[in-house]
C-alpha cells in the first residue's frame, strides 16, 4: 500500500494554494485529511504534543486516516536533556492515537551532527528496542550512516530506513532506496535548494524548492520496488513553502497511477496496492 501526503499541513502560506480563501484555521485538518490519506506530523518535533492537538487528530479525521508523528527534538536532538523522561513524555502523549489505530509510525530525524559510530550505534539500538512496540522510521541527515552494519541494526529491530530526496551535497544521504523493514518503507521528499541548505536566514528557506516532473520520475520506479517490499509504503513532500508539497504530491500520485489521481484534480494519493 501507497501513501503520499506532506510532511505539516498548518502553514498560513497556504491560503489561496491549497486551502480555498477564507477557510478558518481551526478547519485546516479537515480540509487536508479530505484531500490526503496520510500526514506527517511535524510540530511535535518542537514539543511533545498536547492532549488537545492529539485529541483533534483522532476525531477529525477519516477512520483509516494514518498519521506519522516526528519524534520530540529531546530525543534526538537534544540528547543530553534526557532522552529517557522526555520519550516516556512523548509515548504517553500518543497512546489515545495508537488506541484509535491511526498512529503509522514514530519518525526518528537525527541532526547531521549525529555522526556515525560506536556510540551512536549503542544508543540508537537502545533507543529502538525501547520503541519496540511502535512502527519505527529512522532518517539520518548525515551520509557516514549509509553503512551495511546500519542497515541490519534497522533490519533487527524492523525499523524502516527513511530514503531522501535532498541537495546532491558533500555529506548528505544519498538519493537511495534501502528496504530494512517488512512493515515499513519511507521517502522523504526535502527540495533540491542547494545554495540555502547550509546558509539561510529561516527554516523553510531549506525546504523552497518545487521539483520537475522529471525529478520525481527519477523515484517512480524504485519507489515501486519499495512499495512491492512492505506492507505499507510512505512518501512525503516536506518542501512546504506556499503549497508546493501539495502540488508535488499531487504530482507524484499521477505518476504512480494511484487510484483516483487522473481524473481527480486533487490528484489525491488514495492508498493503493503495486502490482
Amino acid at each position: 500500500m501507497i501513501y503520499i501526503g506532506t510532511s505539516g499541513f498548518s502553514y498560513d502560506d497556504w491560503r489561496d494554494v491549497f486551502y480555498p480563501p477564507g477557510l478558518d484555521k481551526r478547519d485546516f485538518l479537515a480540509y487536508y485529511s479530505a484531500q490526503f490519506s496520510t500526514l506527517e506530523l511535524n510540530s511535535s518535533f518542537y514539543a511533545v504534543p498536547s492532549p488537545s492537538l492529539i485529541g483533534n487528530l483522532v476525531n477529525h479525521t477519516p477512520e483509516f486516516f494514518q498519521l506519522v508523528v516526528k519524534a520530540y527534538r529531546g530525543i534526538t536532538h537534544e540528547r543530553e536533556a534526557g532522552v529517557d523522561s522526555n520519550l516516556a513524555t512523548f509515548l504517553e502523549a500518543l497512546i489515545p492515537l495508537a488506541d484509535s489505530g491511526k498512529l503509522a509510525a514514530i519518525l526518528l530525524q537525527f541532526p547531521y551532527s549525529f555522526h556515525y559510530g560506536p556510540q551512536e550505534m549503542n544508543f540508537l539500538d537502545s533507543l529502538l528496542a525501547r520503541l519496540s512496540g511502535y512502527p519505527t522510521v529512522v532518517e539520518f541527515r548525515n551520509a557516514r550512516w549509509m553503512k551495511r552494519q546500519v542497515w541490519e541494526l534497522l533490519r533487527a529491530h524492523d525499523a524502516a530506513l527513511c530514503c531522501v530526496d535532498e541537495p546532491r551535497l558533500p555529506g548528505l544521504m544519498p538519493p537511495e532506496i534501502v528496504c530494512t523493514s517488512r512493515r515499513l518503507g519511507y521517502v522523504r521528499f526535502h527540495g533540491r535548494n542547494a545554495a540555502k541548505w547550509w546558509k539561510h536566514e529561516e527554516a523553510w528557506e531549506r525546504y523552497d524548492y518545487l521539483y520537475r516532473e522529471t525529478e520525481l520520475e527519477e523515484w517512480v520506479r524504485d519507489i515501486k520496488w519499495l512499495a512491492g517490499k512492505t506492507e505499507k509504503t510512505f512518501i512525503f513532500f516536506n518542501n512546504h513553502r506556499e503549497g508546493q508539497a501539495v502540488k508535488n504530491a499531487r504530482q507524484m500520485s499521477l505518476l504512480l497511477g494511484l487510484p483516483g489521481s487522473a481524473d481527480n484534480e486533487t490528484g489525491l494519493p488514495a492508498p493503493a496496492e503495486m502490482d
